[in-house]
């Protein structure tokens, strides 16, 4: 299976750094540019998509409906699994004000937020909802539109990285991941938007692919 793993659009909760988790925003101002860019690197890449999936929230399956619409698709698959994290109590907080009146925030991935989860419950939801895809969609390329935490998430997940030292490495609302899976194993990673933190940070090299498994003779 090959997974384009691609942002929502911009919100105004975003460009006013207001958490969502489970809650949802209005678009921003200008948010259709962030996914012309997006749809046309996927078209510079020559991506054939087979179905688009998305998370279960509203600014989640709005951006797929605009890929499938773009594509001639007629619909678009939702799942709870690839929500963002679930911040509680949290919601609608301004993020200066969480990390003062939370510091687990962005640190701590085993912290269950009151009435909400952790980075890594929600980690491994998204993780598993993907092997699932990959078994039952060995041969297909799927898009798939999240959020910035389950974007973090997989990548850490697949490319063997520890969430807790990533929970802040910026994505942007261009970004594009390209995971190559192989009998439930990401063999291949790459990026075809703007560059994560992941990249830009220096934590890892594009195309970044698994290492070898050694055998014994």
């Amino acid at each position: 299976m090959r997974l384009i793993l691609v942002r929502h659009f911009r919100t105004q909760s975003n460009e006013a750094r207001r958490i969502m988790g489970w809650g949802d925003a209005p678009p921003a101002q200008n948010w259709e540019e962030d996914l012309r860019l997006v749809d046309q690197s996927l078209e510079q890449h020559h991506l054939v998509i087979d179905a688009i999936l998305s998370s279960d929230l509203g600014r989640a399956r709005e951006t797929a409906r605009y890929f499938a619409r773009r594509r001639g698709l007629a619909g678009v698959e939702s799942h709870l699994a690839f929500n963002e994290v679930n911040y509680g109590e949290l919601f609608d907080l301004d993020k200066d004000s969480a990390c003062t009146a939370y510091p687990q925030f962005k640190t701590d991935p085993d912290y269950v937020f009151p009435g909400g989860e952790s980075f890594r419950q929600m980690q491994a939801r998204s993780q598993a909802q993907v092997q699932k895809l990959a078994a039952r969609h060995p041969e297909r390329t799927l898009l798939l539109v999240a959020h910035a935490g389950v974007i973090r998430a997989l990548v850490c997940h697949f490319l063997g990285l520890d969430l807790a030292d990533h929970l802040r490495r910026k994505v942007s609302h261009r970004y594009i991941g390209d995971f190559q899976f192989q009998a439930g194993r990401c063999l291949r990673y790459d990026e075809l938007g703007q560059p994560s933190g992941f990249v830009r940070d220096g934590i890892i090299s594009l195309p970044w692919n698994a290492p070898t498994t050694l055998t014994g003779h």
